[in-house]
């Protein structure tokens, strides 16, 4: 009589199979079932308009696209791994989840992510990247052999933490079963608590698989992330991609900013021509010269710099002349007296009033600068240092442009050959010189002989189209080319007869032919100012063109 009764269920359910008793062993598991922590896929902390400019990123990088199906098929969670090595180059305040806030199939990405971080020439990667989806884009790209090879090494670390996610996953199931039991017991429970045993026999049961399903999942996550820490070089491999990747985005900054195409301008193009530009002045004619092109820009940049325009430079002394802006203070004072005005008009008039005397080099171009640049079959040939007589003078012509624009002058480039090769192209003062067209000028090239007529002439009517125009004088003629040829008589009097017409100048530039430059050679007697290049290396060489134009 007495086993049996206490063997019985009290009427106030606090023996073990009450219904009190039951949900407080199952507590724990009740908590897990009704809210499981949130497992994150991505490493990066990034808000929803982050990752839109990833999509719209991805959906317009073929290059990424490309990538990411190829990943995919040594891995799972590649996507997710290229996703946050983009918001790790984009995100302006860059930030990462901590580990067990991840999900347990992820915990290889975050890794990989927080050693790509921890790198120093990651630093120096985002200071080309932050804010620019494109640059970014290609940090990711420039990354993609390192993360092939990652992924390869992380494969056995992958499998731990697949499992340790299956075993969270049957964890929670466990604990959802725990809290169904549960329920099916309070709904069989009499009204004074009396839990049938069957119904508490099948919580104990549930409160079991849960509690070594639980023990499971933990061992696994424990054993993922010593596994994602483990994984053979991966903060070395993770250092190099940086490191590479950093250099890829510099080398395209650097390129694009020796072709003059400025921040702005690709901020507001789109990422296929950005991409399609990029590539183009990787492979282009002049490629490699990219370099020398942009010393020859900042070169001209600096000698703008020095130049005087509309005023005075080092006072040497005095002088006579009328330039009023000139005048020593006597001659002032002069003017004060009424006495003294007519005598200071009369002095005026006959350009002998006292001026300060000055030293200063006068820009007095102010028409069209006209580059003819010879790309006849010899100037194909390298100088010094491997440089070619093209590369030279392309650079040269380029910087050209550019002095042309800050002047707000009209550009001319115009290339020959031989008589019948002459093309022309024209960039107009006040309109944006599209990177295209500069690139077009820069690449073609006409091969065969050399004709001084043809480009000259063209140049000589351009300028007489601008004077009958505008009425424009002082235009400015570089003559660069590495060749002698002669003109007819005829030729020359009509050319003489232009620039005393006209008042333009002409510069020319021998490029690896002293000869050309020679006193009463044929291009001597076309130019007031000539010189001639032998080291091809040297921007500074024709410093004094850019002071000059």
């Amino acid at each position: 009589m007495t086993g049996k009764t206490a063997g019985k269920p009290s009427s106030t359910g606090t023996t073990p199979g009450g219904l009190d008793a039951l949900t407080g062993r199952a507590g724990e598991w009740l908590g897990l079932a009704t809210a499981a922590p949130e497992r994150n896929t991505g490493a990066v902390v990034a808000d929803r308009f982050e990752r839109i400019t990833w999509r719209d990123t991805y959906e317009q990088s073929a290059g990424l696209r490309e990538l990411a199906e190829e990943l995919e098929g040594r891995h799972a969670h590649a996507t997710d791994l290229l996703t946050d090595v983009f918001l790790a180059a984009y995100k302006v305040g860059l930030r990462l989840r901590e580990r067990t806030e991840m999900d347990s199939s992820r915990l290889v990405n975050h890794q990989v992510i927080t050693s790509l971080v921890e790198s120093p020439d990651f630093a120096e990667l985002r200071r080309e990247t932050v804010g620019d989806p494109y640059a970014a884009a290609l940090a990711v790209l420039a990354q993609s052999a390192a993360l092939r090879r990652l992924l390869e090494r992380s494969g056995d670390a992958q499998g731990q933490a697949e499992r340790a996610a299956r075993a969270r996953q049957d964890a929670e199931n466990a604990a959802a079963d725990v809290a169904e039991a549960l329920r099916q017991a309070a709904d069989e429970t009499g009204e004074d608590g009396t839990v049938p045993p069957s119904a508490a026999e099948a919580v104990h049961r549930a409160i079991e698989t849960a509690e070594a399903t639980g023990a499971a999942a933990r061992q696994a996550a424990q054993d993922a992330a010593q596994g994602a820490a483990a994984v053979p070089g991966i903060r070395a491999s993770a250092h190099r991609a940086a490191a590479q990747a950093a250099e890829a985005v510099r080398e395209e900054a650097a390129l694009m900013r020796a072709w003059g195409v400025g921040a702005g301008e690709l901020e507001r193009m789109p990422f296929d021509r950005r991409a399609r530009l990029a590539e183009r002045l990787r492979t282009g004619r002049l490629a490699q010269w990219a370099e020398l092109i942009g010393r020859f820009r900042q070169m001209a940049e600096g000698e703008r710099a020095r130049k005087v325009e509309n005023a005075t430079g080092e006072l040497v002394g005095v002088t006579l002349g009328d330039d009023l802006s000139r005048l020593i203070p006597s001659e002032l004072a002069n003017l004060g007296l009424p006495g003294l005005r007519a005598v200071f008009a009369a002095r005026y008039a006959a350009g002998e009033l006292m001026l300060y005397d000055s030293q200063g080099e006068q820009s007095t171009g102010r028409g069209a600068v006209i580059a003819c640049v010879d790309t006849s079959h010899s100037m194909y040939a390298a100088g010094p240092g491997g440089v070619t007589r093209e590369a030279w003078a392309k650079a040269c012509a380029l910087a050209l442009l550019d002095q042309a624009r800050h002047a707000e002058r009209d550009f001319v480039g115009i290339l020959f050959s031989a008589a019948d090769k002459v093309q022309v192209f024209r960039f107009p003062a006040g309109r944006s010189a599209g990177i295209d067209q500069v690139l077009d000028f820069a690449e073609t090239f006409l091969g065969g002989g050399t004709s001084y007529q043809a480009p000259l002439t063209a140049a000589r009517e351009l300028l007489e189209e601008e004077f009958d125009g505008a009425a424009t004088p002082r235009g400015d003629i570089v003559m660069i080319t590495d060749d002698e040829c002669g003109v007819t008589e005829e030729w020359m009097r009509g050319w003489n007869e232009a620039r005393h017409l006209l008042g333009f100048r002409v510069f020319g530039v021998a490029v690896g032919a002293p000869g050309a430059a020679e006193a009463g050679s044929v291009l001597d007697a076309l130019c007031d100012n000539l010189r001639s290049i032998e080291d091809f290396t040297d921007v500074h060489a024709a410093a004094d063109l850019f002071r000059l134009i």
